[in-house]
């Protein structure tokens, strides 16, 4: 639940804000005074802080008496305080410039690069799902209860997959099930697959069915290793950020992070699920595992479908009026240009 906070609380939150993120130092009374535009003495400045700090917003380091934001102060800071800065004009035709049609793989690791430099952070892009669609299936008797499944993809890649049966099948019973699956299924993605056998149950004797669903299971894993390919560009910036570099272990978890693709594709893809652009903050969001991180995501799309995901990984303390724009605009060429290829 979001505090109900006056107008004067919520100049004095946005403004502390604002020169932690510029500075990076605890923001005290005499700052806050100064930068807030608001006539009031320092006591009031000091009641209001406390009563921030009781709500959670902002915390006290022991060190100095000014104090910084909390993720749950950033939270309410992007969400309802944020003024977000329009992109430059000569930065945005130089993204549409970079961002024209070519090879789409080249076309995503374009735009990771585009959002790393135009945000000094790490960009990401999370590729487009391999739909699991076949062209040919087929079984093979290895024994009592082995059977191989052979896939070959539309572009004539043969992926090979043994199956443990609930039972024994003949090589008859094997021929007739692939038989099926191909005269019936295929073009069909392995989802579409599962649907179509799903409703169609009646027609499938049994046992028959239950090894095509076998094999939709297996087949749907054999095109998973291909799903969820992210291109990481830029992720040495944030060596040259202070609050995540001069922490040993919060380095190692933040590489850890990098190098564990399928933790960061999940991470973005949690942005797939809504409308425009996304930040999710360390300490507030339980998929940023390191508390001085942010991710500031947007989907992408193909001819009207969400596919993917994009975005940029920073410091908690970063631009976000900034970012917000580099983020949201890159996600609409990108799209734009994988919609209409050459």
């Amino acid at each position: 639940m979001r505090p109900m906070l006056d107008d004067r609380s919520r100049n004095l939150l946005k403004t502390l804000i604002e020169r932690y993120i510029a500075e990076g130092q605890p923001v005290g009374s005499r700052a806050l005074s100064k930068f807030s535009g608001l006539d009031l003495s320092p006591a009031t400045i000091r009641n209001v802080m406390a009563d921030l700090e009781e709500m959670g917003l902002v915390a006290s380091p022991h060190t100095s008496a000014g104090r910084i934001p909390t993720p749950r102060g950033y939270r309410l800071f992007v969400d309802s305080l944020l003024t977000v800065q329009p992109m430059k004009p000569d930065q945005a035709a130089m993204l549409e410039g970079q961002l024209q049609a070519e090879s789409p793989h080249r076309l995503m690791s374009h735009a990771a690069q585009l959002l790393s430099s135009l945000s000094s952070f790490a960009g990401v892009v999370v590729t487009p799902r391999r739909a699991g669609v076949f062209r040919h299936l087929e079984f093979l008797r290895l024994g009592e209860r082995r059977v191989l499944l052979i896939v070959v993809s539309p572009d004539g890649d043969v992926h090979n997959r043994i199956l443990q049966t609930d039972r024994d099948y003949s090589p008859a019973e094997l021929t007739e099930a692939g038989n099926f699956i191909n005269a019936q299924y295929v073009g069909l993605d392995f989802e579409q697959v599962r649907a179509r056998i799903k409703t169609e149950m009646t027609a499938l004797r049994d046992d028959i069915s239950a090894l095509m669903k076998l094999a939709v299971e297996t087949g749907e894993d054999v095109f998973s290793g291909a799903n969820d390919a992210v291109l990481v560009s830029g992720e040495r910036r944030l060596l040259d950020v202070s609050d995540l570099s001069e922490n040993m272990s919060r380095l190692r978890r933040l590489f850890d992070l990098f190098e564990q693709k399928a933790l960061l594709a999940r991470l973005l893809d949690a942005s797939s699920q809504g409308q425009g652009v996304q930040i999710f903050i360390g300490g507030e969001s339980s998929l940023v595992p390191i508390e001085e991180l942010s991710v500031v995501a947007a989907p992408y799309e193909i001819d009207g479908r969400v596919v993917g995901t994009l975005g940029v990984i920073g410091p908690t303390r970063m631009a976000y009026e900034r970012v917000i724009p580099i983020v949201d605009i890159t996600a609409k060429l990108l799209s734009t240009a994988l919609s209409h290829p050459a």
